[in-house]
């Protein structure tokens, strides 16, 4: 399985994140659910992970939100 490299802007500071395209279409879909960006999710999810890196965030963020409807 291959990672999947994107640019995002944080706080200002731009960074890339590598991640398979499970969990981009995971991220995908819930911020469309939520109706915001994929950029201000993953700002989101940044702003919450203490010292976890930020691709694990993401991860693990995505595998906890699986088929959860956002309130």
């Amino acid at each position: 399985m291959s990672l999947i490299k994107r640019s995002v802007s944080l706080e200002g500071h731009a960074t890339s994140v590598a991640l398979e395209a499970e969990f981009w279409a995971a991220l995908e879909s819930h911020a469309r659910r939520r109706k915001m960006s994929l950029a201000a999710l993953i700002g989101e999810i940044d702003s919450q992970r203490a010292d976890r890196p930020l691709a694990s965030a993401l991860r693990v963020w995505a595998l906890l939100h699986q088929g959860l409807p956002e309130s």
